[in-house]
C-alpha cells in the first residue's frame, strides 16, 4: 500500500514512529529529509525515465522511494534499520519496481552490483557516519553510476568538489574526479530535517565522467591517492617513500629495500617536484606517477 504519511511533518512521522514503536537511531546517523521542495529538486536532478534503475541508500521510511516510483524509477532500496525495513515492506512490498536489500549498505551493495556493467542512478540522503566511506568504496571497486544525486554533510561536499591547491582538497576529491564531475546543488539548513542536525547539509549531482573511462586507471592510482595524502604536511617525495616502504603495491613489500632510491626517480620520470605536496597535484599528476609505478612493478 502506498504511505498515508505526511513527510513533510515531524508531528506526522513522530506518530508514525511512535504508534510503530520506533525510534530514530544516533549510529545509523537517521534524519528525514522533511522539505517538500528540496526534495523535488534532488529527484529532478537525477533526471531519471520510467524504467531506469536507481540504487537509494538509507531510504528511511520512503519519501524519496515513494518520489522515485512516482516516475517510474525500477528502485533497489538498501536499509539497515529493521523497523523502517518492515514500514518500507508494507508501503512499496506489493510495487513491481520496488527492491528492498536488507543490511548495513556498505556490506550488501557488492552482492547487488555482480554482474552488471552500471549500476543505473543512485540517490540517497547519505547517513554523515557512512558518505565518503560508502562512495570511495565504490569508486575504488569499479562501481559506478550514470549519474547521482546525495545529500551529505557540507564538509563532505567541499572535500568531494574541491580543486587542487585548496584547503579541503583531499584523496577524496581525486577519487571523485578521477569518475564524476561533481556539481554542487542546493545547501540544507539543519531546519530541512527531522530530528535537525547541528550541521548544515548540501546536495550534490555527481555525472559520470566520458572523456575517460573511470575503470581504466592503473591499479595502483587510488591506493597511491590514499597514500601521497596520508600526512598532509609532508611533502611527496617523503609520503611516496612511505608508500613504497609498505608494500601496498603487491603486499609482500617488494619495492621497500629499494624505496628509498626509487622515489625521486618516480617523481622526475612524472614531472612532479620532490618538495610538492599532494594538495597541489593535478589528477593528471597523480595518474602519471601511479604509470611509472606499473612500470616499475613490470620490471
Amino acid at each position: 500500500m502506498p504511505p498515508s504519511i505526511n513527510y513533510d511533518s515531524p508531528q506526522a512521522l513522530r506518530s508514525y514512529l511512535d504508534g510503530k514503536g520506533l525510534g530514530m537511531r544516533k549510529q545509523f546517523g537517521q534524519n528525514f529529509l522533511i522539505n517538500g521542495d528540496a526534495r523535488r529538486k534532488l529527484l529532478d536532478a537525477l533526471e531519471i525515465r520510467s524504467g531506469d534503475k536507481v540504487w537509494e541508500v538509507g531510504p528511511g521510511l520512503g519519501a524519496m522511494t515513494a518520489g522515485l516510483l512516482e516516475r517510474g524509477a525500477l528502485v533497489s532500496a538498501f536499509e539497515i534499520d529493521r523497523g523502517f525495513i518492515t514500514a518500507l515492506g508494507e508501503f512499496f512490498g506489493d510495487n513491481p519496481g520496488f527492491t528492498l536489500i536488507p543490511g548495513d549498505a556498505l556490506k550488501t551493495w557488492p552482492a547487488a552490483f555482480t554482474g552488471l556493467e552500471t549500476a543505473g542512478y543512485f540517490l540517497g540522503n547519505l547517513p554523515y557516519n557512512i558518505a565518503a566511506t560508502l562512495l570511495a568504496d565504490f569508486i575504488e571497486k569499479n562501481c559506478f553510476f550514470k549519474r547521482m544525486v546525495i545529500t551529505v554533510q557540507r564538509e563532505v561536499a567541499r572535500r568531494m568538489a574541491a580543486q587542487p591547491g585548496s584547503a579541503d582538497y583531499s584523496s577524496l576529491s581525486v577519487l571523485c574526479a578521477s569518475a564524476y564531475t561533481v556539481h554542487p546543488l542546493m545547501v540544507l539548513k539543519g531546519a530541512s530535517f527531522y530530528p535537525a542536525p547541528k550541521v548544515d547539509s548540501q546536495g550534490l549531482r555527481l555525472e559520470l565522467r566520458t572523456d575517460i573511462d573511470p575503470a581504466a586507471y592503473p591499479p595502483s592510482f587510488r591506493p597511491l591517492v590514499r597514500g601521497l595524502f596520508s600526512a598532509r604536511r609532508k611533502t611527496v617525495k617523503n609520503n611516496l617513500q612511505n608508500f613504497l616502504h609498505s608494500g601496498i603495491l603487491n603486499g609482500e613489500g617488494h619495492f621497500a629495500a629499494k624505496a628509498q632510491d626509487l622515489s625521486p626517480e618516480l617523481l622526475e620520470k612524472a614531472g612532479i617536484r620532490p618538495n610538492e605536496r599532494a594538495e597541489n597535484l593535478r589528477i593528471n599528476e597523480f595518474l602519471a606517477l601511479a604509470k611509472e609505478l606499473e612500470n616499475l612493478g613490470d620490471h
